[in-house]
């Protein structure tokens, strides 16, 4: 599995409006804050803007707020705004790919990978993620040795 660019940008700068209570911050703000090139965040917060996670808002005391409170907000969310579904196989949802003779055990796999990813990220909300304490079941999966060893 790998977070996209985009995706991790997306978190980084709703934490960093989360930090800030809410906002409004403006782009350079978040940017500068977050070592994210303004220009491609400025696309990312208008598709969360599309998305209804943050509102803009103009003017001298104008930049970009949370849309709802962050413990209203999914990692989920986040990265379903700006990247789509969570788990594709080739473009499609898992349950929407079929395999044939030895590969049909596939299928099962797929899904209990997306389930598996939705068990982080729909439990971690923005709240969590700057606030703290993680999910129990999310620091439960953190303290497994096998957390730490890439493979």
């Amino acid at each position: 599995m790998e977070i996209s660019a985009r995706a991790e940008y997306a978190i980084r700068a709703l934490a960093e409006l989360t930090n800030a209570g809410g906002g409004p911050l403006t782009v350079g703000d978040l940017a500068a804050a977050q070592d994210i090139p303004a220009r491609f965040l400025q696309n990312i917060l208008l598709q969360l803007r599309q998305r209804g996670l943050v509102r803009s808002q103009r003017g001298a005391e104008g930049g970009y707020r949370l849309a709802k409170a962050p413990a209203a907000i999914s990692l989920a969310d986040i990265l379903r705004a700006v990247d789509g579904p969570l788990a594709a196989i080739r473009g499609e949802r898992p349950e929407s790919v079929h395999y044939q003779g030895s590969a049909i055990p596939l299928e099962d796999v797929w899904l209990a990978l997306r389930v598996s990813m939705r068990h982080v990220v729909e439990h971690v909300t923005l709240e969590h993620l700057v606030v703290g304490p993680l999910p129990p079941q999310v620091a439960e999966l953190v303290e497994n040795p096998d957390a730490w060893v890439s493979g």
